[in-house]
């Protein structure tokens, strides 16, 4: 390995060759402030265009001022992190960045999380000077069911572009315009709802500023818990529990589940629910459909379309339906658990109340933005009437928490409602990658051969790769499964399967680096792997501890089955707890 020396502060460090002035101070445990720079180890993006100017830095012999992210460290060089000259500089640079940016701190949905608030506070800027200077704005903010755009407040960091076309592969946003009214933005300035935008909300988890938000729904929740007409019941997705204590100072991984059903029964739910049981659901009608056409293609039938890819994210299934139109037919047409529980909620549990779904409410609580998107969907509707009325992040539902003055840490731990609350540990790995057909597995395997399996745990299955594939023996099958996530993966997996690289019998595919664990929706975490990597072990620490851990074993969906749906893909099941798709190619 190559390798270089140079000075940083009066201090000598060796550092690899290639390496930039930013990431060897950090090293030597200097921090350069910065804005537009990202690096995202559990992904290994590193966005550094070094274009906000805020981590210049003197580089002895250098007339001008250096950028430290993206200045590569030579022989001897000699550099000043903090003089009074690059204190100067970033405050005037910083100064001219608020002077174009709106006041309207109190309201804005980033307040108390934006780092060009943090920033200011760091650098202590107190006023800006020749604010009359400042461009006047003529963009229109943007409002789509999951995102909302707000351009006055674009500060060109370009870390959103990065994400999307980068990482997601979805190519819908890209710098546009110069000087004061250059933003990055949808192709031809387009709203997000007409490009190809799928709704992942990725941008929003890496955006500094209140540029990307989410559409809050909390105001209309509060709204419907106070109307004595409403019953209010709440669904939880397997990731939130996982990372919702972070909003409250606990350490990443801390499982959380306790707290959350405590905290939700207090805010007013009259039902608290758990999405895990509708992802037992899935597995019962997803898995059923992955052995049914395994069983036609084992015998010969060559129609049969395979590899059947799961269907569980809506931002995956918004990119299939925009970037692979041939393939609509290839997809499970089974429904995401959390529109599987809305469906099963507005007709088996009304009934069984006596309540009209139109004066059921139900709220999903999501690490993903998506799902707003989703429960939107014309196709997931009755008469107008959404099978899920809301969706709220995992953020949304602990400002919920704060603003009603709960004190989190110490609720006492209390379980979901039954019926739909109860699950088995397969419908809780959900909510990492892998964990999707790893229950699909335990469930399909056990049917198929009609054995006992001998383990549960298919760690082949598990892990952070962004493409990994495993072969498991369906005693004497071998079953080849693919596995991906983040788009920019399944792009990676789905064009190689038509170029003939691959031979799967099943995909999974998750938008979110992670899977739901680093969805949009969750605590921001900032690219740390650590953090990722502790909410997964999470996740598979609840599985372990479940009495029951195979989705057909649960005595719940069992008595669904029994009292109302009659079996997997019955007709009735096909009715309520299946889709299809659309060709949203341009």
């Amino acid at each position: 390995m190559d390798t270089i020396k140079l000075t940083i502060d009066n201090r000598e460090i060796e550092v690899e060759k290639g390496t930039t002035i930013f990431q060897a101070a950090k090293q030597m445990g200097i921090d350069i402030p910065a804005l537009c720079y990202m690096k995202l180890d559990n992904l290994g993006v590193e966005n550094r265009p070094g274009g906000c100017r805020i981590c210049v830095v003197e580089v002895e012999g250098r007339r001008n001022l250096a950028p430290s992210c993206s200045t590569v460290c030579t022989p001897g060089m000699v550099v000043h992190t903090h003089t009074m000259r690059v204190i100067n500089a970033r405050r005037t640079v910083l100064e001219l960045i608020l002077s174009d940016h709106p006041k309207d701190c109190l309201v804005c949905p980033k307040n108390g999380r934006c780092e060009l608030q943090d920033l200011a506070a760091r650098l202590g800027i107190r006023e800006i000077h020749s604010v009359e200077n400042a461009a006047v704005s003529t963009y229109k903010k943007d409002t789509s069911p999951s995102l909302k755009r707000d351009m006055d407040k674009c500060v060109m960091c370009r870390r959103c572009e990065t994400m999307c076309n980068d990482v997601q592969s979805v190519g819908a946003l890209s710098a546009v315009n110069r000087g004061f009214m250059a933003v990055v933005a949808p192709a031809f300035e387009q709203r997000l709802v007409d490009s190809n935008c799928t709704f992942c909300g990725q941008c929003v988890a890496v955006c500094p500023t209140g540029a990307l938000t989410e559409v809050d729904h909390t105001g209309r929740i509060i709204q419907a818990l106070m109307d004595p007409t409403k019953k209010v019941v709440v669904q939880t997705a397997p990731a939130v529990r996982a990372a919702l204590g972070e909003e409250f100072g606990m350490e990443p991984g801390t499982l959380v589940t306790g707290k959350m059903v405590a905290a939700l029964r207090r805010l007013g739910f009259d039902e608290v629910f758990d999405t895990d049981f509708a992802a037992d659901l899935t597995i019962m009608e997803e898995g059923t459909e992955l052995l049914d056409r395994l069983g036609r293609f084992l015998g010969g039938d060559k129609t049969v379309k395979l590899p059947i890819l799961t269907s569980c994210c809506p931002a995956w299934v918004n990119f299939f339906e925009h970037n692979y139109p041939d393939m609509l037919d290839v997809p499970s047409s089974a429904k995401s658990p959390q529109q599987m529980f809305g469906a099963i909620a507005k007709t088996y549990f009304a009934e069984k109340i006596g309540v009209d779904r139109k004066d059921l409410v139900v709220v999903s609580v999501m690490p993903c933005l998506a799902k707003k998107y989703e429960c939107q969907r014309d196709e997931f509707k009755v008469d107008g009437n959404p099978d899920v009325d809301f969706s709220i992040s995992t953020r949304e539902l602990a400002s919920l928490i704060k603003s009603a003055n709960i004190d989190f840490l110490s609720l006492p731990d209390e379980e979901f409602d039954a019926p739909l609350g109860e699950s088995t540990g397969a419908a809780v790995i959900f909510g990492a990658t892998g964990g999707v057909i790893e229950a699909a597995v335990r469930t399909a395997y056990e049917i198929y051969t009609g054995k006992k399996l001998d383990r549960i745990d298919f760690k082949e299955l598990r892990g952070l790769d962004g493409i990994r594939h495993a072969t498991i023996d369906f005693n004497g099958t071998p079953i080849n499964i693919g596995i991906a996530h983040t788009l920019g993966n399944a792009r990676k997996l789905l064009d190689g399967m038509r170029a003939g690289m691959y031979n799967f019998h099943a995909i999974e595919i998750m938008a979110c680096p992670g899977g739901c664990i680093g969805g949009a929706g969750q605590p921001f975490h900032h690219g740390d792997s650590s953090v990722i990597k502790a909410r997964m072990d999470a996740i598979y620490r609840e599985d372990a501890g479940k009495k029951i851990r195979k989705s057909h074993e649960n005595p719940y969906i069992i008595r669904l089955y029994e009292e109302f749906l009659g079996h997997p893909m019955s007709e009735k099941a096909h009715h309520l707890l299946h889709t299809h798709y659309f060709d949203k190619h341009d």
